[in-house]
């Protein structure tokens, strides 16, 4: 039996062991309702001997529920086959992000903010049980052992179930007493994904497959151009369409309602719609490049400074500038956005895959007029995000629920995004460009670094940015607080305003920072007649740094390549990891690098899950190479976005994603991330072994922009 499968009512309807807090509202009894005592929320024992962690997280393929699982079970002592999860309700302050101060999932913080917390709901299961079976055997607590599941003294056993009633009475640990490394039996090994299986079998429910009594499905149509308004809308032939059974206009756009998602697409077509655009962004992307270009001449906000970077640059024996230019880029998830709201008296029934569960939750409530005390979030497994997911404005949640609203509030709605609503629809990565000159004295030595960053903050405004600092640290994040002992570095920053819509895109700003500091890096190197990897060691000042860096040195057997062929190498640390990647690659048929394979190293301190943190390399691997070789959302004449699904969005194909090899590197810190940290180093990586290659420099992505095609994209 699966917590999502159809027998989860029988599941919840026992009696047993529940380490939860007695939580306040309508999900958190539901949680407590199993229990006569509740010392925390994470961990539940059922008289069917069933252990159901309770995740904090969503789960859209990053491997929380299986590595917060994993912790308790290792704690506990339990056997992995009786492990199940069911997803927090976002009603109670337990179950925030300790990153975020609120329930959200983000910045690679899913481990690294629950790690001590998980630890302690297992051991103080453990405890417990072993003292329920101390109470029933009469026997000391320090003579009984656990493993697997079973609580043995002697010839005495019990399961986890069997203690379950008795263990609700015992004394909670204040403290208590933790494993060793040494002594962990499934943190640290290659334990199967929790969910493989109903995902495999199709029994994970994701918002897509949510239906409700009475239930019509809406889509939306928003203007041609950021910031557009409804002037008036001819909806006739739309309520033609057998099956539309509304057409409302909200601030986002206009909204048809369907029994069905194929009829609501049909009559969506039918829509006759004049736009006010007078409020809109209307520049085309060469014209907020030319414009963003222009800003860097500006050195901008101090971010970063030690030495006197231009000072060092003059006099530098030989010196290079480079101007590097990062396109806007969706994230497409493969389950774009949407929610169900099911109004009830009192309050709603709110179904999705939720990145902020209490800020959607509560954003549901304030359009509908609902306190929120009155909602409950069903949180759903979520096709991927990418940051999508997670608005700082709640958009996603207040559109679904202005959808539900304007219908009049009562009836069951599925509010749907299509593929097309997606790629065309914003909350893109930003546009940024950056300016960069740095220098080498005589012997080949780096004298310092000057980098101008001209962007966008997406930050700016909302709860998430303080309005005390001077910049946006997501703009130039990688930039500063560099692994890198550089002797002279100035980073500046220049804030640029338009009208579209953007956010947090998987690694934030690492994903341009770490192409220009590692691709300009390995220009310098070469001008000083270095060592790829011997000057980046020589200037890196944390020894695990180094630590990736020889390692996956030594994991490909260096940069040498076979003939037609090339490798290159980039380091980079985000979110408290560090990875080190050597690519190697041809040259490709559409004239950009075919990449064969990527070799990577990285250190997130303790490896919890080993086979989620290779997967999760690769997939930032994947991620990140399809965007930077093919991807990029470009604003046309008027502002108008020229990409709408995924034959002019451009993906990597199956067939192009390279043979990826990941060494775990050993150690003892406390996890940090690994959802984001796999994906900065791979484009310049890449890039390295390009120029290597071919002699060709790549600062406009992507690399099958014209620039860098002879005018072929």
């Amino acid at each position: 039996m699966t917590a999502l499968s159809a027998d989860r009512r029988q599941f919840l309807a026992g009696s047993g062991l529940v380490l939860g807090l007695m939580l306040p509202m309508r999900g958190a009894k539901a949680l407590a309702a199993t229990a006569t005592f509740a010392p925390n929320a994470f961990v539940r024992v059922l008289p069917d001997n069933t252990v159901s962690v309770v995740i904090k997280h969503v789960e859209f393929g990053q491997g929380p529920a299986t590595g917060l699982t994993t912790i308790v079970a290792d704690e506990m002592d339990a056997d992995w086959s009786q492990m199940r999860i069911e997803f927090a309700p976002a009603n109670d302050p337990l179950y925030k992000n300790l990153a975020f101060g609120t329930m959200g999932t983000g910045g690679s913080t899913a481990m690294a903010n629950s790690w001590a917390q998980m630890r302690n709901a297992g051991a103080s299961a453990r405890a417990m049980l072993v003292a329920a079976a101390a109470k029933q055997w009469n026997v000391p607590a320090a003579e009984i052992k656990v493993a697997k599941g079973v609580v043995s003294h002697g010839a005495k056993k019990a399961s986890f179930g069997d203690l379950a009633a008795t263990a609700t009475t015992m004394p909670v640990p204040d403290k208590p007493v933790l494993k060793t490394p040494d002594q962990w039996t499934l943190i640290g090994t290659d334990v199967p994904k929790i969910d493989s299986l109903i995902k495999s079998t199709g029994a994970a429910q994701f918002t897509m497959d949510v239906t409700r009594p009475g239930m019509v499905v809406s889509l939306i149509e928003h203007a041609p151009a950021f910031g557009g308004t409804v002037k008036s809308v001819d909806d006739k032939a739309a309520l033609a369409v057998p099956g539309v059974v509304a057409v409302k206009t909200i601030p986002q756009g206009v909204v048809v309602y369907a029994k069905d998602t194929f009829t609501a697409m049909k009559g969506r077509k039918t829509l006759s719609i004049d736009w006010d655009l007078s409020k809109a962004e209307t520049r085309s992307s060469e014209q907020l490049i030319a414009t963003y270009k222009a800003a860097n001449a500006n050195p901008g906000v101090e971010c970063e400074a030690n030495g006197d970077a231009a000072k060092a640059i003059a006099g530098a024996a030989k010196k290079l500038d480079a101007t590097y230019i990062f396109p806007f880029l969706a994230h497409a998830p493969m389950e774009p956005m949407d929610a169900v709201i099911e109004p009830r008296a009192g309050g709603a029934d709110f179904y999705a895959g939720s990145q902020f569960q209490v800020g959607d939750t509560a954003a549901v409530a304030g359009v509908l007029g609902v306190p929120f005390a009155g909602m409950t979030l069903h949180e759903q497994y979520a096709g991927g995000s990418f940051g999508r997911r997670a608005t700082p404005d709640m958009g996603n949640a207040v559109e679904a629920a202005m959808a539900c609203k304007a219908l009049g509030g009562t009836t069951p709605v599925k509010h749907l995004w299509t593929r097309e609503n997606d790629i065309r629809g914003g909350r893109y990565r930003p546009l940024m460009v950056h300016h960069i000159s740095g220098g080498v004295d005589a012997k080949g030595a780096i004298v310092g670094l000057d980098v101008r960053t001209a962007g966008q903050s997406f930050m700016r405004g909302t709860a998430f940015f303080n309005p005390a600092e001077k910049f946006d640290e997501a703009m130039v994040e990688g930039l500063t607080k560099s692994a890198y002992a550089f002797p002279n570095l100035r980073v500046g920053a220049n804030e640029m305003k338009n009208g579209v819509p953007t956010l947090w895109w998987r690694s934030v700003g690492n994903t341009h920072t770490a192409y220009v500091m590692e691709t300009f890096l390995d220009r310098l190197i070469e001008l000083g007649k270095g060592d790829p990897i011997k000057a980046r060691l020589a200037l890196m000042k944390e020894d695990r740094a180094k630590a990736v860096l020889r390692k996956v040195a030594e994991l490909a057997g260096g940069l040498t390549a076979k003939s037609g062929r090339a490798r290159g190498v980039a380091f980079h640390k985000s979110f408290g990891s560090y990875v080190a990647q050597i690519a190697e690659v041809s040259v490709g048929s559409e004239g950009v690098p075919r990449v064969h394979k990527i070799w990577a190293a990285i250190d997130c301190g303790v490896a919890i899950n080993p086979n989620v943190m290779r997967a999760q390399v690769e997939g930032g691997v994947g991620y990140g190479l399809g965007h930077a070789l093919y991807s990029e959302i470009t604003l046309g004449e008027g502002g108008v976005v020229q990409q709408s699904n995924f034959d002019t969005y451009r993906s990597l194909r199956i067939g192009e994603m390279p043979d990826v090899e990941v060494a775990i590197v050993k150690s003892t810190a406390d996890p940090t991330g690994i959802g984001e940290p796999g994906l900065p180093p791979a484009a310049p990586a890449v890039a390295n072994a390009w120029r290597k290659l071919t002699g060709k420099v790549v600062e406009r992505l992507p690399f099958i922009h014209a620039s860098n095609t002879g005018g072929k994209a």
